[in-house]
């Protein structure tokens, strides 16, 4: 299967904190997932990396994921 463009686009920060507030509890834990949502870790930092890119860090040594499916 070929992932459709919108997968690998990426956001821009602006976009991220606009689709952010769309949610109408603010209070939600932000989490971070590489598998589709299958499992996440908690985002400890937001770091600005080669000037160019804004990156979500999780920084513990054992990161506690969490399981969402299966």
């Amino acid at each position: 299967m070929i992932n459709p463009p919108w997968t690998s686009e990426g956001k821009t920060v602006a976009q991220l904190i606009e689709e952010l507030q769309s949610f109408s509890d603010h209070s939600l834990e932000v989490r971070l997932s590489v598998d589709g949502g299958a499992t996440s870790v908690p985002i400890s930092l937001v770091a600005k990396v080669q000037g160019k890119y804004a990156v979500l860090e999780n920084c513990q040594d054992v990161p506690t994921a969490i399981q969402h499916r299966g």
